[in-house]
């Protein structure tokens, strides 16, 4: 890959609701719950809790989402997937090669506060982990594999934002590994996936012309609904299974409280599948969904 300082563009004066779009503050959302998920499981289980490390962990994660947002800003500004879209970092600064070096420094600093946890913790499988992540991530858009092009951006969505970041929030409590985690992050794995998932219905013509096969692309916009549908639906089998398995307590029924946001996202999606502005914010109740359920679920665990 070649980076280039800019496009030549002009900057324009961009307007304070451009930047928070650009810097989009719910998706850091898929750093702060897996974590506090993790590390409540750990917590319910071992009776203990480091709050100190919790604290690093999180701020570790949080810049990790910021790498991973800045990057795949410049990886799509090198395909041009991203000419119309107003909220790219790199269309609005019209410096790509500053927005990757801040990218690669969110990184820097993320790496740095999780070899302390391992150091301090003596919790090294961690430090593994999320490096194993941080690649996974890099795969989704970065040069050469670009695997997110191929239709494969949500299975690397469901096993960074699940059993990696659960397995390692776990184990950087409690020192070991735990089923009852790895259960749990089924379900939030397949959450984080949807909001992906929901990203794609909008964007069917740029993709195309960008040569990235999204499932949507692949499916089409009324079958990608149906699968939504599926998707919501299984983490609430999913939930049932888990409870029958002895692996949740019957309070953790409580995520069904998320019905609500789950029905407003399938019939949103269902009824605008095929209209990508009445469609975009889809993703948006994808977040929702993702945040409540997953607070209903934390709930149930703790009662």
């Amino acid at each position: 890959m070649r980076l280039t300082r800019s496009q030549n563009r002009p900057v324009k004066k961009i307007n304070k609701s451009l930047w928070i779009a650009a810097i989009k503050p719910p998706i850091y959302s898929v750093a702060i719950i897996p974590i506090t998920i993790g590390t409540l499981v750990a917590y319910c289980e071992n009776q203990s809790l480091n709050l100190g490390i919790f604290l690093l962990f999180l701020l570790s994660g949080i810049l990790i989402i910021a790498w991973l947002n800045l990057s795949n800003d410049v990886f799509d500004s090198e395909t041009g997937i991203d000419i119309n879209k107003t909220t790219s970092v790199v269309n609005i600064t019209g410096n790509k090669l500053l927005v990757f070096w801040i990218s690669n420094l969110c990184l820097a600093l993320a790496i740095l506060g999780l070899s302390a946890i391992a150091w301090l913790q003596q919790a090294f499988p961690v430090i593994g982990l999320v490096l194993l992540a941080c690649f996974l991530g890099y795969t989704y858009q970065g040069p050469p594999f670009r695997l997110g092009y191929q239709g494969l951006g949500e299975l690397i969505c469901f096993i960074c934002f699940g059993p990696i970041a659960i397995s390692a929030a776990y184990y950087s409590q409690a020192q070991t590994f735990s089923w009852v985690a790895l259960a749990v992050s089924t379900l939030i794995g397949i959450s984080t996936s949807m909001i992906l998932f929901c990203s794609h219905f909008h964007q069917v013509e740029d993709d195309l012309a960008a040569g990235k096969r999204s499932p949507i692309v692949r499916l089409g916009t009324k079958t990608g609904a149906n699968v939504l549908l599926g998707l919501t639906a299984s983490i609430f089998a999913l939930t049932l299974v888990w409870i029958c398995c002895d692996y949740f307590p019957l309070s953790t029924l409580l995520i069904f409280l998320g019905l609500p946001w789950a029905y407003q996202l399938v019939r949103h999606v269902k009824q605008y599948h095929d209209q990508p502005e009445n469609v975009s914010n889809s993703k948006f109740i994808a977040v929702q969904f993702y945040i409540w359920s997953s607070f209903f679920l934390g709930l149930g665990f703790i009662l």
